[in-house]
């Protein structure tokens, strides 16, 4: 905690020592929550648990005038925690770091915009990213926890006719150009994985339409769907194993994922969104088909969604299924110019069954949470 104190209050000394030095404003948040969680594994075996968390992010934007500008977002990215979440604990179990979760900088003009870096992926409200990466457990936004929503790449964007198109590239992993155990028949320039996200965005009357796509250009790497479901490598989006899990490598991977979401107000406060995405892989070691549907609500300080996931993966004979709601109230406590302190209790529903190599699996979680938030 004292060296991300530190550094905010170097970053404020940098920004007010030069007269001429661009126009940086500060911000972030910082929350804290308590997580009842009741878990019920082959509806035999249950396990609840109270956890108690807290999150800080400090952010920090330059204008650097005609459109050019730089962002970034420090956080703690430590250990085992999901979206900058840290439980309290005793001891080492406590680790704070500053980490640079994300930066990124580039150019907005009148019918475009371009940046780069370490950009964020807007994750949560946009699943397609979830199935891509995780196809047969695309719940409760992976990306968005695992990955803390930023990935390394470009992005571009721009007006054609009446939408908007965006095109971004990411890294997905970094492989060194020489014979490895992942890649012995890849070697040269174009080790690395690459992957492309296109979306364009546009509105027919009150309908707002996003078809998009997602695909990997060049090879890259996923941890084995029988050991794990299909969690990238640990360079993937600087993802990571879940704890526990007996690792190995399936390379050669290029999947495909391709979809849109809908939106439309109805009467004057509510507003639908629906997406459905699918993704299929056969190359390599892995050969596996899943689909994502999702519908969501926003009523006022109200939002809720409901997720089915569907997948079988071919090469460990396994058939998955999976259903997640998230259900939120956002109670505004207090709001100025200045910030705002909010209260949220937050209900977390996952379902999940597995039937496959001889064996059925069935497991369900229920998370009920209470979020207080300061913005500033």
């Amino acid at each position: 905690m004292k060296k991300m104190l530190s550094l905010a209050a170097l970053l404020a000394v940098v920004a007010y020592a030069t007269p001429a030095s661009a126009e940086l404003k500060f911000g972030g948040d910082a929350g804290i929550r308590m997580r009842t969680q009741f878990g019920d594994i082959n509806r035999d075996t249950k396990e609840d648990d109270v956890t108690y968390q807290y999150r800080i992010r400090l952010k920090a934007a330059a204008d650097l005038g005609s459109g050019y500008f730089f962002k970034t977002m420090l956080m703690n990215e430590e250990g085992n925690i999901a979206g900058g979440w840290q439980s309290v604990g005793y001891g080492n179990h406590e680790a704070i770091t500053v980490d640079i979760s994300n930066f990124y900088f580039g150019r907005m003009m009148q019918d475009s915009h371009y940046m780069m870096g370490r950009i964020p992926l807007n994750s949560f409200n946009n699943p397609i990213l979830d199935l891509s990466l995780y196809p047969m457990q695309a719940l409760d936004t992976p990306v968005f926890n695992i990955n803390f929503d930023r990935g390394y790449g470009a992005n571009y964007g721009t007006k054609i006719g009446d939408g908007d198109l965006n095109a971004t590239i990411l890294v997905l992993d970094n492989e060194a150009g020489r014979a490895s155990t992942l890649h012995t028949d890849t070697d040269g320039l174009f080790n690395d994985g690459y992957g492309v996200h296109l979306s364009y965005k546009t509105t027919i009357g009150d309908v707002t339409i996003e078809p998009q796509i997602v695909t990997v250009l060049t090879e890259t790497d996923i941890w084995d769907q029988t050991k794990v479901a299909t969690a990238f490598t640990t360079n993937a989006l600087q993802g990571y194993a879940p704890a526990g899990t007996d690792v190995t490598f399936a390379s050669k991977v290029t999947p495909w994922t391709l979809g849109a979401t809908a939106s439309m107000p109805v009467g004057d406060e509510l507003k639908l969104t629906g997406s459905a995405f699918y993704t299929f892989c056969d190359d390599g070691d892995a050969d596996y088909h899943a689909t994502l549907l999702r519908l969501k609500g926003e009523y006022g300080p109200f939002m809720a969604w409901v997720d089915y996931n569907a997948g079988e993966d071919k090469v460990a004979d396994v058939e998955t299924s999976n259903t997640f709601v998230w259900a939120q109230y956002k109670y505004n406590v207090y709001e100025s110019a200045a910030g705002s302190f909010t209260l949220q209790p937050t209900l977390r529903w996952l379902t999940t069954a597995e039937d496959g190599n001889d064996a059925e699996k069935d497991t369900s979680t229920l998370r009920a949470e209470l979020w207080a938030t300061v913005s500033f």
